[in-house]
């Protein structure tokens, strides 16, 4: 959902200024006028203010991998007793990127300027998220810097490789099916018409399988270039679809109702949302706080909305599980533990572990949904393979008959 900025005023004249994810503009109007606030100026916000985990960058590109590896060398020289200018001095020099270090540097030049580091990163526009940003001024808050900046590393390497088990899993279908369409797309332009010629001079009829193969190369020969700008066509319509708010609102929820895409989906979002909200918890970050910031982490909008419903509920006094439970699209298991964690008083323990369970339970889908998709890949792949070749034979055949 896109982000907003907004301006405010209540009863007594005080202005409140802040950032609100919403459907639509509207929305926010109303959200605030439901609190006693009169909204003066509402916008959307820019690419660079926010978003994800490590939000939009500024600037060049900035991986996540270089920001982790930063603040896993800052919390080292932190934890080694050096003081935070010193420690940034260090790792501007050992940065191997020249944005971070430029970065850096910038980032330096205001802690000595007497600026705290978290505003000292909040000045780069752009470049670190919320939940970056208010994990540090906790840290900070707190007095222990170094063990915050070394949480944050471990949850970005989780993230990461959370993220890096997906895309593993999904590279060697990826190749099946690549392979499965250019055997077929070879088969049907350079193959079936060196056969067309001797079918047609038979002047027999031939098997309805074999007209099908031949009119298919056909039909691909004389429009592989449709073919292809229509692929690119709906390709770019699914992502202007999916920068749409609506649109992408519509299709989460189709994502989420599919047997077992739907399942990993919601594994994935609910292991995302219990580290990020256990760390932030963990760290000082109240709960509404921590709520805000957890939804800008999640990808799937229709969850992300059921965040701020949650939200909503808690400050009516209803806990975090009941809402949770009522959201009815985070798993069941996930969520009885909250409750539980919420009962004993160990909320943020809690979510830590109920992200470890769903870390597990994402691979464990990941290989048993790939169990099944492998083999059926594979049979689909010799079944249109087969069925071209024996339909080629198949007419072979009859036209030797018809020549004895």
């Amino acid at each position: 959902m896109p982000l907003f900025q907004y301006k405010a005023a209540d009863a007594q004249g005080s202005i409140l200024e802040g950032e609100m994810e919403a459907r639509a503009l509207d929305s926010v109007a109303e959200h605030l006028q439901a609190q006693g606030f009169m909204p003066i100026q509402i916008e959307e916000a820019t690419a660079g203010s926010g978003g994800g985990w490590l939000g939009g960058l500024g600037r060049a590109r900035v991986s996540q991998d270089e920001i982790a590896m930063m603040t896993r060398e800052i919390s080292t020289l932190l934890r080694a007793g050096l003081p935070l200018d010193r420690a940034l001095e260090i790792v501007v020099n050992l940065s191997a990127n020249d944005e971070v270090a430029e970065i850096l540097g910038e980032v330096r030049q205001d802690v000595r300027g007497g600026s705290s580091l978290y505003a000292a990163l909040d000045a780069q526009q752009g470049v670190f998220s919320r939940f970056y940003l208010n994990m540090i001024r906790a840290g900070e808050a707190g007095g222990a810097l170094e063990v915050v900046m070394l949480r944050l590393t471990e949850f970005m390497e989780r993230a990461k490789d959370l993220r890096e088990t997906v895309k593993s899993a999904l590279i060697y279908p990826a190749i099946l099916v690549m392979v499965a369409v250019v055997s077929v797309v070879v088969l049907l332009i350079f193959v079936v018409p060196q056969f067309t010629q001797m079918f047609e001079e038979s002047g027999k009829a031939l098997p309805l399988a074999t007209q099908i193969v031949v009119g298919a190369g056909e039909f691909f020969q004389a429009w592989w270039w449709a073919l292809i700008g229509g692929s690119l066509g709906l390709s770019a319509m699914f992502k202007r679809q999916m920068a749409d708010p609506d649109s992408r609102y519509r299709w989460d929820e189709r994502f989420l109702a599919l047997p077992l895409i739907g399942d990993l989906v919601a594994k994935i979002e609910m292991a995302r949302f219990s580290r990020t909200l256990g760390t932030l918890l963990d760290n000082g970050v109240s709960l509404l706080s921590a709520l805000s910031i957890v939804k800008e982490t999640l990808t799937n909008s229709v969850m992300a909305e059921r965040i701020y419903e949650v939200a909503t509920k808690l400050r009516e006094g209803k806990g975090l599980g009941v809402p949770l439970m009522e959201a009815e699209v985070f798993p069941r298991l996930g969520v009885h533990m909250v409750m539980v964690g919420e009962e004993t008083g160990r909320l943020s323990e809690m979510l830590i572990q109920v992200a470890d369970v769903f870390d597990r339970e994402v691979q464990t889908a990941v290989k048993r949904t790939l169990s099944l998709l492998e083999p059926a890949l594979i049979l689909g792949l010799g079944l249109v393979i087969g069925a071209i070749i024996m339909s080629i034979l198949v007419a072979i055949l009859s036209v030797n008959e018809l020549a004895v």
